[in-house]
């Protein structure tokens, strides 16, 4: 039970880090010119996110793991790697925003050099795996299908014709 309590408690931290270092990204960003696109999404991203950690405490049944918590564990760790790599790859450009710097390139180094959009793999990993992990099978399908669903119906659409429309 300790265990489930440790990741969730890291996984926390993490996010709010993240947060911390998105807020000073898109400082960075606007003071070089650059500008949010959909910002009236961001709230549905946020209620996903914060739904998700809520589910998961309540349907996780850390006291008994599954037997293929190791292999779902295992992904969701190769998930925080992807995830770091996106954030060192992107350096002030990422963001949990949809931030445009006018006039500048998509960044193609890291694992943009292989997919336009690494890191929403990686929180689809995470949404699927981490629930998994301890049992939780109903928030990990409803909140992978749920988190698929804004990406692809709002915001890759929203990303790709910001950035890639007139860049290539």
């Amino acid at each position: 039970m300790i265990f489930f309590w440790i990741v969730l408690g890291i996984l926390l931290l993490q996010r709010v880090g993240e947060l911390f270092l998105a807020a000073r990204n898109a400082r960075i960003i606007r003071s070089l010119g650059g500008y949010e696109i959909g910002a009236g999404h961001y709230l549905y991203i946020v209620a996903l996110h914060t739904l998700f950690f809520i589910s998961l405490i309540l349907e996780a049944q850390p006291s008994s793991l599954p037997r293929w918590w190791l292999l779902s564990f295992a992904f969701f760790l190769a998930a925080q790697i992807l995830r770091y790599w996106c954030i060192w790859s992107l350096g002030s450009r990422w963001n949990t925003r949809i931030l445009i710097l006018p006039d500048s390139l998509p960044i193609i180094r890291g694992p943009y050099r292989f997919i336009r959009h690494p890191n929403y793999l990686v929180v689809a990993i995470e949404l699927f795996a981490l629930p998994m992990t301890f049992g939780a099978s109903l928030t990990a399908f409803s909140f992978t299908l749920l988190n698929a669903w804004l990406l692809l119906r709002i915001r890759i659409p929203m990303e790709e014709s910001a950035v890639y429309q007139t860049k290539e």
